[in-house]
């Protein structure tokens, strides 16, 4: 199109006329971890220190990324603590404990390393008395050094001293790694990491600068290190998020009048538009308001009867999104089904 106002002004047009508009809602989702309702205390623990086979090469991988045996193990007890810690505040399990004592070996080397052996699993939860086991498996903080040096003028006792500004950069990427494991059926429930990016600087006619900013930086990947571990416990909780929803405003006067009750938040005085629109003799308009009152019947938690608007919204009157819609509703109710199944496990006694 040669005159890009008039593309403009037909694409304004296009979207005042549009048939439908968008709202949202929110929506629970399952905890992406189910534990079984049989599991009541757990145990977490630190597997982090690389075994005597690896420290040669895990002590090269630490020089690389500018790590130290410290910040390492600062950072995974900093990880342990934000996980132990917030599962403490979950009512799902009636005992958690940390085991600081157990002498657990990995790769290292920022490598995330192969299971446990389930004797090994069986033993510690069996000598903690516990059901299930939590562990980090890895921490690593990956730092790259940026260095920069500019020219400067210093003024000492009324003297002019040409030195050098330095500016030191640290910039961090933390990755931490963990497995849930049931030994009752020799499964791991999850594994999965966590990265992180943080930087700290430091800057002065001092070329010590750097020790500030790595002062800084151990700071900040034991934050980092706590915040990971918080993140880790809410994988075994539902939560909610927001979703969108399409629905029809066009039609006729009875779609714009319903549409302004909407958008007013009332939902209700819209529904009374929608279902007598389900009985009109235009196919089109019948076909939308089933559609709508597919999105009211969601709105109110009513997920089946959402899936019998839409679906005749679709089967009666050829309202193509119903389709879409009525896949959409299916998945929410499998998921509410397992939803179900995660709360009978909280609420177990």
């Amino acid at each position: 199109m040669k005159n890009p106002l008039l593309f403009i002004c037909i694409a304004i047009a296009c979207y005042s006329c549009s048939s439908t508009s968008l709202m949202s809602l929110s929506v629970i989702k399952p905890a992406p971890v189910s534990i079984s309702p049989e599991i009541k205390s757990v145990a977490v623990v630190n597997r982090t220190q690389a075994s005597s086979e690896t420290k040669t090469l895990d002590a090269i991988h630490k020089a690389v990324s500018l790590e130290t045996n410290d910040l390492q193990m600062a950072g995974a007890q900093a990880s342990i603590q934000g996980l132990t810690d917030e599962l403490m505040k979950n009512t799902r399990f009636t005992q958690v404990k940390s085991l600081n004592g157990l002498d657990l070996r990995s790769y290292g080397a920022g490598v995330f390393p192969t299971p446990l052996l389930w004797d090994s699993v069986e033993r510690i939860c069996r000598e903690s008395n516990t059901d299930a086991l939590f562990a980090l498996e890895l921490f690593d903080a990956d730092s790259r050094l940026n260095y920069a040096g500019n020219p400067t003028n210093v003024n000492l006792a009324g003297a002019i001293i040409p030195t050098i500004e330095h500016f030191v950069n640290i910039s961090t990427n933390v990755k931490t790694g963990w497995r849930i494991y049931d030994p009752t059926t020799r499964t791991i429930l999850d594994e999965y990491i966590i990265g992180r990016d943080l930087s700290s600087s430091g800057s002065g006619i001092n070329p010590a600068v750097a020790a500030s900013a790595l002062i800084g930086r151990k700071e900040a990947v034991k934050e980092v290190g706590i915040q990971a571990g918080q993140a880790y416990a809410s994988r075994i909780l539902p939560y909610w998020i927001r979703v969108s929803r399409d629905y029809f405003v066009g039609g006729d006067q009875n779609f714009k009048t319903a549409q302004r009750r909407a958008q007013s938040g009332n939902w209700d005085g819209a529904a009374q538009i929608w279902l007598d629109e389900t009985k009109s003799t235009n196919w089109k308009l019948a076909g939308r308001g089933c559609y709508n009152m597919a999105i009211i019947a969601e709105i109110n938690g009513d997920l089946d009867g959402a899936i019998q608007w839409a679906q005749k919204s679709y089967e009666d009157y050829k309202i193509r999104i119903g389709l879409n819609y009525v896949n959409i509703l299916r998945y929410r109710k499998q998921q509410n089904d397992l939803l179900k199944s995660q709360s009978v496990a909280s609420v177990t006694p």
